[in-house]
């Protein structure tokens, strides 16, 4: 951090000093001052990379210097210090454009962190570099989400990412991760209905050995995995309340207790969260938390459906199709006229998840190297799934193939059909001999459609 310069305003000596001698010994030349009529002439005359300012100032507040720095100095990482337990006044700040707040009295530990983190702000270049960004798309919609995502990238207050299923929250949130200055850190993603309630506390925050039935060994939380880069709770409109009251204390805090751990940990992570449902209408209703609410959705975001920008549909179908025959080192296939058409006319209740469904499906099914209309199976014109007895595809023998027998050996139904398709595909390779091309037509798929599924569950390399 050499050459680093930042501007410390508080009217209390001792914590001026006390901030000058830990910013100094981080190697960063501080400039420090009581009030906003000598900030403000300082950040006029100066070059900063950090400004840490007292909420409570002689001659105003330091709200009025965060959104002073947004309007003049944007790019200036500028954080706020509260009295302790003033997290309104944090959120405020935050959702004013200030990069973090740390509270009185100042944790060094924690300060550092921060101060870290917000010189590396700083450092991020005024854009992103192409393919950073991990949203596709070119409409109007998308070039605001993605002007939306770069902003909040710089900064550390909490997002709650709204939109319907299926329209590529985790995306955005991920693109809020990469672009951002804790990018080198891990992003860890939980979907809070996937969790066994009984183990929700744990999953979080972590367990001691022997802290309860099960327990043999310490374990880490999720709070823990993510120490210094992003946690992002997917769903946490289902979170249970009692969850619910534990972290909102893990965030204002910044800090957790493990399962049968006697001491607190502190922790370095930025949040973010995701859910299809409405967080306010649940919030009404008495299901969430009003103060989580209110500590999470410091800034909202809004993902798009696909309906509302289907400029996109083409070039999301091209980046799919790519990425599909990518995979299996196959030519990408083509979208004729008429079914681009029918893609751009189609509603996509599922949003972006179900076009890359619709387009998965198509991929391994065709034959031809031109995706047309009817090769979609779009709900219109959809075969139906149940097939005849006397409809067996040619070829089928049907041999007894040794299905797994009880789908509760398996951690998930995905998994299960997974390891019956497998059975499926490998009887019918020793059927033909191994030849690839009369396995396809034994079991009535294209031989891409066959090199795709081998591909996908790892046979290709049996």
């Amino acid at each position: 951090m050499n050459n680093k310069r930042a501007l410390v305003i508080d009217d209390e000596p001792d914590i001026r000093e006390l901030l000058e001698i830990t910013l100094g010994r981080m190697r960063i030349d501080t400039h420090s001052v009581e009030n906003l009529a000598q900030a403000k002439r300082l950040l006029a005359d100066n070059h900063y990379d950090l400004c840490l300012t007292d909420m409570r100032l002689p001659d105003g507040n330091g709200l009025d210097l965060v959104e002073h720095i947004q309007q003049y100095y944007p790019r200036l990482p500028v954080a706020v210090i509260t009295a302790h337990g003033s997290i309104d006044a944090a959120i405020e700040s935050m959702k004013a454009g200030a990069f973090d707040f740390v509270s009185k009295p100042v944790d060094l530990t924690a300060l550092r962190k921060l101060v870290t983190t917000a010189i590396q702000s700083s450092e991020l270049p005024p854009s992103p570099l192409p393919g950073e960004c991990l949203i596709v798309g070119q409409s109007r919609a998308i070039q605001d989400l993605t002007t939306s995502i770069q902003k909040l990238a710089r900064s550390q207050a909490p997002v709650y990412i709204s939109g319907e299923s299926g329209v590529g929250k985790e995306l955005v949130a991920r693109s809020i991760h990469k672009l951002g200055p804790r990018a080198k850190s891990d992003f860890v993603a939980v979907n809070c209905g996937a969790i066994p309630r009984e183990l929700m506390e744990s999953e979080f925050f972590g367990h001691k050995k022997g802290s309860f039935t099960g327990a043999h060994q310490d374990k880490a939380g999720l709070f823990q995995s993510a120490e210094g880069g992003t946690l992002f709770l997917d769903e946490v409109a289902d979170l249970p309340l009692d969850m619910q009251v534990k972290l909102l204390r893990a965030i204002q805090e910044k800090a957790i207790r493990p399962v049968g751990g006697q001491a607190e940990i502190k922790t370095d992570v930025r949040i973010l969260c995701a859910t299809h449902k409405a967080l306010e209408l649940e919030v009404q209703q008495g299901r969430f938390r009003q103060d989580l609410f209110y500590r999470l959705n410091v800034i909202q975001l809004r993902v798009p459906p696909l309906r509302e920008r289907k400029e996109d549909i083409a070039i999301l179908a091209r980046h799919t199709l790519q990425k599909l025959a990518k995979e299996v080192n196959l030519p990408t296939p083509q979208l004729s006229q008429s079914a681009l058409k029918s893609l751009c006319e189609y509603p996509f209740p599922g949003n972006v998840r179900e076009l890359e469904n619709i387009l998965e499906r198509a991929f391994t099914l065709c034959e031809t190297e031109v995706l047309d209309a009817p090769d979609l199976h779009l709900p219109s014109d959809t075969v139906p799934l149940n097939t005849p007895a006397d409809q067996t595809p040619a070829g089928n023998t049907g041999s007894a193939i040794n299905h797994p027998a009880n789908c509760a050996n398996y951690p998930s139904l995905d998994a299960y059909l997974e390891e019956i398709e497998k059975d499926i595909l490998c009887h019918s390779l020793e059927e033909a001999k191994w030849n690839k091309t009369q396995a396809a037509k034994n079991l009535g798929i294209s031989f891409r459609s066959l090199r795709y599924r081998l591909n996908k569950l790892g046979l290709d390399r049996d």
